[in-house]
């Protein structure tokens, strides 16, 4: 008998341990199990870290101008070699990283709180709310999103900031709608229904039981997202219309050695695999995400 009491005892303390596991603790070791995910989130990191200690790991500052070291080739001096004003590229890179991920950052979180709040609103009130915001995003969505970004920075003038203001501005539909047709259906689940049958306010509702409930599908937006602003900060900085010299942005640095593909290739190839590498990572990790968060992926 006591053999048996403490077999039952074993069998149904397993299940009690696995019930103590927080939804969070299951997503990431689920998100462990992805192998890709993984290496995407350890790119990521590397460049986090690469740009916080930036003045301590780069060896000379990214403003520096040495003219007699004109298109050094790379060596022990100059590990990925120096441009056109002997600048030393390796350091130009690693405080670049500073402001490739800022603008990722920061432009996707702008989109992210202005997006999921005008889709809350089409999704939660519909009628001619959700009409004029629909009609808002299907505009915004019509033209092309460089076009887009480029007539903003057109508008407000050529700079990182403008940039980052424009690159905000047309990934705004894609959380919106994102947003929108995810609140169309929590909205019609049954404790939401009840929470109005008890008289309890829109607002609360909102952001008490429907936001929480409709938030999956924008973080993994957002990680793909910031890959995306990468790109189109890149792009902006290549036409001019982004970061200014002596800005270290790698858009910036790709468009200053356009004319030197044959003399010194070097200024080009490594600001390339630097752009290259950073939306690798967060594309393999938004993936990884996406299949943790999203439910029909896990089904």
């Amino acid at each position: 008998m006591a053999e048996l009491a403490k077999n039952t005892a074993n069998m149904t303390s397993v299940p009690a341990e696995e019930k103590l596991n927080p939804p969070w603790k299951e997503a990431w070791l689920s998100f462990c199990k992805n192998r890709l995910a993984l290496v995407g989130l350890g790119i990521v990191i590397f460049f986090i870290i690469l740009a916080i200690l930036a003045p301590w790991i780069a060896p000379y500052s990214y403003k520096d101008q040495v003219l007699a070291d004109r298109f050094m080739s790379p060596s022990s001096k100059h590990w990925f070699g120096t441009d056109d004003f002997g600048r030393d590229i390796f350091s130009r890179i690693i405080y670049g990283a500073r402001i490739s991920l800022w603008v990722g950052f920061f432009s996707v979180l702008g989109s992210v709180v202005a997006g999921t709040f005008l889709g809350i609103v089409a999704g939660y009130y519909g009628r001619w709310i959700d009409g004029i915001i629909s009609r808002i995003f299907d505009i915004m969505l019509a033209f092309p999103s460089i076009l887009l970004a480029i007539a903003v920075v057109a508008i407000l003038g050529p700079s990182l900031q403008n940039a980052l203001i424009a690159i905000a501005v047309i990934n705004i539909p894609n959380f919106g709608r994102l947003v929108r047709s995810k609140v169309l259906s929590v909205k019609q689940e049954e404790y939401i229904m009840s929470a109005r049958a008890v008289g309890m306010k829109d607002r609360r509702i909102l952001f008490r039981h429907i936001l929480p409930n409709s938030i999956s599908p924008v973080i993994v937006q957002a990680t793909l997202a910031i890959a995306t602003a990468i790109i189109e900060a890149a792009a902006l900085g290549f036409l001019g219309m982004g970061a200014q010299a002596p800005t270290p942005e790698w858009g910036k640095m790709l468009a200053d050695s356009k004319n030197y593909i044959t003399q010194a290739p070097w200024t080009l190839f490594f600001p390339g695999i630097a752009i290259m590498l950073t939306v690798l990572g967060f594309n393999l990790m938004g993936d990884g995400l996406r299949d943790v968060l999203d439910p029909k992926m896990k089904q």
